[in-house]
């Protein structure tokens, strides 16, 4: 099995798109899975949800769940399924609901402030 480990992500972050800044947080989480990158997770009351559309997509996890997935929508661009959130991650994965991460694409900027 993975080991996953969430923690507070320590000082402040932003996300930026297309010129915009989608939110910045005191309190997003840092999810580390294995040998992976470790993933920011903003909590949602911290992004400007306006600007992210719900997509079809969804892709499982068998150790979080199944996710649920965002295009970035903003004046000078569309970045398809650039976010990502587990509306009911599994039980052990609790403190990631109500959460959303990004995908580290070209247009998309993840970053402590």
């Amino acid at each position: 099995m993975v080991e996953i480990t969430i923690r507070k992500a320590p000082g402040k972050w932003s996300v930026r798109s297309g010129g915009a800044v989608l939110g910045e947080s005191t309190g997003a989480l840092e999810l580390a899975e294995g040998d992976l990158t470790p993933v920011i997770y903003f909590p949602r009351t911290d992004i400007a949800m306006a600007f992210l559309d719900s997509t079809d997509k969804v892709t499982h996890c068998p150790h979080k769940g199944n996710a649920s997935h965002f295009s970035i929508v903003n004046k000078s661009s569309v970045t398809e399924n650039a976010a990502w959130s587990y509306e009911n991650p599994v039980p052990a994965m609790a403190e990631i609901k109500g959460y959303v991460a990004f995908y580290p694409v070209e247009s998309v900027k993840v970053e402590q402030i």
